[in-house]
């Protein structure tokens, strides 16, 4: 995100939206790179049941949580995200599951 100020250093909403719009971009970078680890779980799960874990999912929202506590942001937000992406996940490692026993 070069060339973009820090959400401290911004003095007009073209700055703020420059930000807002790198830091987008980033996520979904990272988003497209979380996915790949969902096609390689999908590839490496030997059985179908394997792909829904409610244990890991508790624990990746919980460690969401936290992170959003320790850096400053609501809890719950991090919480209705996660939550979000983990189902999301799961669909897709699914699918991408199914895909491979075709």
């Amino acid at each position: 995100m070069t060339n973009v100020l820090s959400p401290e250093g911004c003095t007009n909403m073209i700055e703020v939206r420059a930000g807002v719009d790198a830091t987008d971009r980033a996520i979904a970078a990272l988003l497209a790179t979380r996915f790949g680890y969902m096609r390689a779980a999908a590839r490496i799960k030997p059985e179908r049941g394997q792909v829904r874990d409610e244990a890991r999912k508790r624990e990746v929202i919980d460690n969401a949580m936290a992170d959003a506590r320790a850096q400053g942001w609501p809890e719950q937000v991090a919480a209705d995200l996660w939550e979000t992406l983990v189902e999301a996940s799961i669909a897709y490692e699914l699918d991408r599951w199914d895909e491979t026993q075709r």
